[in-house]
């Protein structure tokens, strides 16, 4: 558990600005063309906006709040931050005005980036007028100080400032799927370690590539590709829109891809708009061109040079990891939270099951309580959630170990996640259910892309979901309701065939909303937000109960 590093981050970016200045570090797409940023343009820049900020005088340790999409200059703003002594508060591109106004006052933020962003407009009514701004390179129309101009106002500061490995160096605040987002804080040592130890783990090198999309202002991607990538000198390309992505990955040829799994069954799903799902299964069980299948299928997607894949943020279906195991790409699930810098455990090579996390990772003690919750101590453990030293006591035990609210079982050294401890609902004949494994049993069906098991005082369960993106433009097709509820009948009689009697679900209810993160049915993480969901559908229960029907349409 006592792991340290020679170098804190901070220390590991000074040290490949020293060995490699001419190597690229980061490539950001610009309508269309690149812009390279080398190690020593990296730091040249981020010494530069140093200087500015220590000409501030602003407190000791100040918290300076960021928001932006991903982009270099995200990175190359937090170490100017992290060398001026300052603690970085990076908020999601996707919130609205009032979870914004929040954060930056409880945060008691002294300035604020403003970067790549696509709704400032609307979050900026959260943002006090006499709160100082800089705009970032990619940042929407502003009369803010210029980034650009700044650092040409600043010679770089010259030294390279060494902080307590104790200091506080990011706040994250979580995403908030239940209530006020929490400020977690991480110290310089508890973001170091996690981020040095994955790479010796994982093998990752300077060879490697990465393409960075998924949210810089939460953990797994801070932990993964920015510290990371600073430790083992990843090159990291940018995506530059929505609608550009499969361009911007098939730039990169990523040898590293990390996703969520609702992305994973998105990728699944275009796959079979051109390859007919029974057809591609027949063909990959031919020796003689399966290879060349699966090589066409990778290379379609952008991933035909990923030699590692990862899964985090919420469970995968076991039945989608087997699916990509046979076109031969190795998804490696893992398992972390914001408290602990996204480092508990992970799969490897020779430590994988699909339906299960992995093992310990490097350094990690982790053990499950008399009441079944995982219980761990990590590395990357917070510093505490800030300003809420009773919310601080209330997850760690005596001796330590960080209560994750999640319930899971080991086998074989393995981990499985079976639910969180506060999702568990009772229905009106008083057993408990864990939604999470009924729902991986939904979600593994291919023209499903979400869905939310519930029923708390119901007399039995009942699923809402989500049909794939490519079908939602046949909901009132009467030959296509006709078809899936069919598939969606037999979907449902499986499910109930796997599972014990408590637990077997009355009926499965399709979705007309769109769940998205802009109307807060899911998380910047894309995890979906359970008490939002249930809200939303409650008003028609009644009326699905009473209608005896096995699939219903939300009309």
């Amino acid at each position: 558990m006592n792991q340290s590093v020679d170098k804190l981050v901070l220390q590991a970016a000074f040290d490949r600005e020293q060995r490699h200045p001419q190597r690229v570090f980061m490539t950001q797409p610009i309508n269309g063309e690149v812009t390279e940023y080398t190690w020593g343009e990296t730091l040249d820049q981020a010494r530069r906006m140093a200087a500015h900020l220590r000409s501030l005088d602003l407190p000791e340790n100040s918290n300076i709040a960021m928001i932006s999409k991903n982009c270099a200059h995200f990175v190359i703003a937090e170490l100017a931050i992290w060398m001026a002594g300052h603690c970085t508060v990076a908020l999601y591109p996707t919130l609205n005005a009032d979870t914004v106004a929040y954060i930056l006052d409880h945060s008691e933020a002294q300035l604020l980036f403003v970067g790549k962003l696509d709704n400032w407009e609307h979050m900026q009514a959260g943002v006090k007028d006499s709160l100082p701004r800089i705009a970032l390179p990619l940042a929407p129309p502003n009369d803010y100080d210029k980034w650009d101009e700044i650092i040409a106002r600043h010679e770089p500061i010259s030294d390279n400032p060494v902080w307590p490995a104790e200091q506080r160096a990011l706040i994250c605040y979580t995403s908030g799927s239940t209530g006020r987002p929490k400020g977690v804080a991480h110290s310089f040592g508890s973001i170091s370690v996690p981020a040095s130890l994955q790479g010796q783990v994982l093998d990752i090198n300077e060879g490697d590539r990465i393409i960075s999309y998924l949210p810089l202002a939460h953990v797994m991607e801070r932990a993964l590709v920015e510290a990371g990538s600073i430790y083992q000198g990843v090159h990291v390309f940018f995506a530059e829109e929505l609608d550009t992505f499969l361009a911007d990955l098939r730039r990169a040829r990523p040898t590293l891809f990390i996703s969520v799994p609702r992305l994973w069954l998105k990728f699944q799903s275009g796959v079979f708009q051109k390859f007919p799902e029974e057809k591609l299964e027949r063909l990959l069980k031919i020796p003689i061109i399966k290879n060349i299948v699966r090589k066409k299928v990778l290379d379609g997607l952008g991933l035909g040079s990923v030699r590692l894949a990862a899964s985090g943020s919420a469970p995968i279906p076991p039945d989608l990891i087997k699916w990509y195991d046979r076109l031969g790409l190795k998804i490696m699930e893992g398992y972390g939270m914001t408290e602990d810098f996204a480092y508990s455990h992970m799969s490897t090579e020779n430590q994988r099951a699909p339906g299960y996390v992995g093992a310990e990772a490097l350094g990690v003690e982790s053990r499950i309580s008399a009441s079944g919750e995982i219980e761990i101590k990590s590395p990357g453990l917070m510093l505490g959630y800030y300003k809420e030293p009773g919310l601080t006591a209330e997850v760690m035990t005596e001796d330590g170990f960080f209560k994750t609210g999640d319930r899971g079982v080991y086998d074989n050294g393995l981990l499985r996640i079976t639910g969180r401890v506060k999702e568990l609902f009772k229905t009106s004949k008083g057993k408990y259910v864990a939604p999470v494994p009924l729902e991986n049993l939904i979600s593994a069906d291919s023209i499903v892309e979400q869905c939310c098991v519930a029923g708390s005082g119901r007399p039995a369960c009942y699923a809402v979901l989500q049909l794939a993106e490519a079908l939602r433009e046949s909901l009132d097709d009467p030959a296509f309701r006709e078809k899936t509820s069919a598939h969606l009948e037999q979907l449902l009689h499986s499910v109930n065939g796997q599972v014990e009697g408590y637990e077997r679900l009355q009926f499965l209810a399709v979705a007309r909303d769109s769940w998205q993160v802009e109307n807060e049915f899911l998380t910047p993480t894309l995890k979906i937000k359970r008490n939002v969901i249930e809200a939303a559908y409650e008003p028609m229960l009644d009326q699905w109960y009473a209608s005896g029907q096995k699939v219903i349409w939300q009309d």
